[in-house]
């Protein structure tokens, strides 16, 4: 086995790393650090702290946030399907149209329910 068929895949990784690693150590070694009470305390978006940091969100929040990760996903599995689907054939259509067919009784059903209503 040739050692340098994995030299691009190296160097790929070692400029990545760099790129990354690089700034952040320029940061921290030539940033000015002087600390203050301002600089160091709790804000949120300007405002002093305030109430309790743990409180509730509605469930209703969660509950669109889960049905956006889903229907996103859905979108990111569409993209292969559809480009690979001559490859596929008939039966790769049927399954791809049978995934989007239950994901839409899905979505139908979280909006009859009024699951995307926000009141």
């Amino acid at each position: 086995m040739n050692l340098d068929q994995y030299l691009p895949v190296l160097l790929f990784m070692l400029i990545g790393i760099v790129t990354g690693v690089a700034p952040q150590v320029i940061g921290y070694v030539l940033g000015p650090n002087r600390p203050d009470a301002a600089k160091n305390s709790p804000y949120e978006c300007g405002f002093e702290a305030f109430g309790d940091a743990r409180m509730q969100f509605d469930v209703r929040y969660y509950l669109i946030a889960i049905l956006f990760i889903l229907f996103d996903l859905e979108t990111a599995l569409l993209f292969p399907w559809a480009v690979s689907l001559k490859e596929l054939g008939l039966f790769g259509y049927l399954v791809g149209l049978e995934f989007v067919t239950i994901l839409t009784i899905g979505f139908v059903y979280a909006w009859i329910k009024g699951a995307l209503d926000w009141e």
